[in-house]
């Protein structure tokens, strides 16, 4: 699994990070997470706001901070 945190470095793009590495620790999940910080890149996803999370290439969700749990039901 691919998982990238699509964001400039804003405490809400750091958090969602750190929710993201403790999830997929928690569940036990062999992932790769990737921050993603280059707004080129971000806009090549069509993300105008973020934090964004992207699954295997998929925009999951932009513009908000879920909590843990809610990124651990994304990812089972």
């Amino acid at each position: 699994m691919e998982i990238k945190v699509l964001g400039t470095g804003c405490p809400k793009c750091k958090k969602l990070e750190q929710l993201v590495k403790e999830a997929v620790t928690e569940l036990g999940i062999i992932a790769e997470v990737e921050k993603v910080t280059d707004i080129n890149e971000i806009v090549n996803y069509g993300v105008m706001l973020t934090p964004a999370l992207v699954i295997d290439g998929k925009v999951i969700f932009a513009g908000r901070l879920p909590n843990k749990e809610e990124i651990k039901k994304i990812l089972k």
